[in-house]
């Protein structure tokens, strides 16, 4: 059987081709690249506890949870295992301690639990060797980072934490519009 180049080419692309639409035929797609759909929704009621909606956007509308899971997937990828065990061992207590799981509780009950949370006092065996309050300020900070940090890198969605504090948002990026100093002061006026 004799095959020219160009019909080998040709096979070998539709073979290549037809291999990027098996992904797709599982069936599961996610939004989110790291986090599952369970540690995701419990980690939006979390952030939404640290940073809640009241008259102005939180946590949820800012998009803290996509930051997280971006930088999951690229600068704090070292973090994955952290997240991923502390996210299911804290779930585990809320469900011993309430039987159920964190997002379907009170927002009362939430709060004693994270509080629980960040004074170490979660029974748990995951939290013998890491503990729990140093989970929870990882969350903290990175639920601070998204929410005021600049959009670029996943969070802080339609600038809502720059709107919020009513500050001008960056037209470029890392420069603010602002008044220097030495011209509010007329330091340079004769």
């Amino acid at each position: 059987m004799s095959i020219n180049r160009r019909e080998f080419l040709k096979g070998l692309t539709l073979a290549g081709g037809s291999l990027l639409f098996f992904p797709a035929c599982k069936g599961n797609i996610s939004f989110w690249r790291v986090l599952t759909e369970e540690e995701a929704s419990l980690l939006t009621a979390i952030t939404e506890q640290i940073i809640p909606a009241d008259e102005d956007p939180g946590a949820t509308d800012a998009g803290v949870v996509n930051f997280i899971d971006k930088q999951l997937s690229g600068f704090y990828s070292g973090l994955k295992d952290s997240y991923r065990n502390g996210l299911e061992a804290f779930q585990d207590y809320c469900r011993k301690k309430t039987g159920a799981n964190f997002e379907a509780l009170a927002w009362d009950v939430q709060t004693g639990l994270l509080k629980d949370l960040e004074a170490n006092r979660i029974d748990h065996p995951y939290w013998e060797e890491n503990t729990a309050s140093r989970f929870f300020s990882m969350i903290r900070n990175h639920t601070m980072q998204g929410f005021y940090g600049s959009p670029r890198h996943g969070g802080n969605k339609n600038y809502v934490s720059y709107k919020m504090m009513r500050i001008d948002y960056p037209h470029v990026i890392g420069r603010n519009i602002y008044t220097p100093r030495s011209e509010t002061l007329n330091i340079y006026q004769p």
